[in-house]
């Protein structure tokens, strides 16, 4: 792999614990490893590289699945794990359609998948490609439990509620959980988000102040650092960093010349709010966030 270090899918997934009950699966941000490929792809580049965690909630023999990782193995031990844990009743909450937070799927087909009815329309609007995307996702397994706005559950004891929110994809999901918990997706990342839909900054603008109002207190995104999430989370001031980096994406159009910057001093502000850490391989996700917003001239 060009000097990259292959492994075994699912060797290097760490088990963190950020909160009683809470579980995150993480992998990635393991310099000189790749899973996949020595060539560009989603799996290695997209979500290994940066780092990813999906997340479970469990509550005596109920368990809330949310995400099913980057392969089937790692699909696979997170339920494995779940089933130790005494876990008899899985589901499954997908936080948008994208690859990286589907692609164990299949592991749990015999399961409830819940998602929102956009995330549903997406993947199988996207289902082809999914499935002869590299590495494939085949069978995509999509959702058989849909909602509209908000959705109201209980694992166990727990209430949880899932909201549907236009951050970094329409068809964004986040969890809220007891004690102002947020599982946040993909709508949050540390330190910069991924731009998918670069036209329609302006509404994940908006996005971002709907999942401000939810009023969590301990947010984990899929994306972000490892020890931060294993502490316990990020605070509120991710969503503020978040907004700052957005907000000067939209400034490219007006002053071009801030599309020559590189991460460090193109989001200088969102780094000095203080809930952001600069990671090199985000250098790359800046440039291809910058290259999509100038794109549309």
């Amino acid at each position: 792999m060009n000097g990259a270090q292959a492994i075994a899918p699912g060797s290097t997934l760490k088990v963190l614990e950020p909160a009683p009950g809470v579980l995150a699966f993480y992998d990635g941000r393991i310099p000189g490893v790749r899973l996949h490929g020595s060539q560009e792809n989603w799996l290695d580049d997209g979500a290994f590289a940066l780092g990813i965690a999906s997340y479970a909630v469990i509550d005596g023999d109920d368990a809330l699945v949310y995400d099913t990782h980057i392969t089937l193995a790692h699909a696979r031990l997170i339920r494995a794990m779940l089933e130790e844990r005494g876990a008899r009743r899985i589901r499954v909450v997908l936080s948008h359609w994208h690859d990286d937070h589907v692609a164990g799927n299949e592991v749990f087909a015999d399961c409830e998948i819940i998602a929102n009815r956009e995330t549903d329309a997406l993947l199988r609007a996207n289902r082809a490609r999914l499935e002869a995307a590299d590495p494939p996702i085949n069978p995509l397994i999509l959702p058989n439990l849909l909602f509209e706005d908000r959705l109201s559950l209980t694992v166990g004891a727990l209430p949880v509620e899932l909201v549907h929110v236009d951050i970094h994809s329409r068809d964004g999901t986040v969890a809220l959980l007891p004690g102002g918990i947020l599982l946040a997706g993909d709508t949050l990342e540390d330190p910069i988000t991924y731009v998918d839909e670069p036209d329609r900054l302006a509404a994940h603008l908006i996005g971002l102040e709907r999942l401000a109002a939810l009023g969590a207190t301990r947010i984990l995104p899929c994306h972000g650092a490892p020890e931060v999430i294993a502490a316990g989370g990020y605070g509120p001031a991710l969503i503020d960093a978040t907004r700052l980096y957005v907000e000067k994406l939209l400034r490219l159009k007006d002053e071009p010349v801030l599309a020559g910057l590189d991460l460090r001093a193109f989001a200088a502000e969102a780094f000095a709010t203080g809930a952001i850490s600069y990671f090199e391989p985000y250098e790359a996700v800046h440039r291809r966030n910058v290259e999509a917003v100038t794109a549309l001239g």
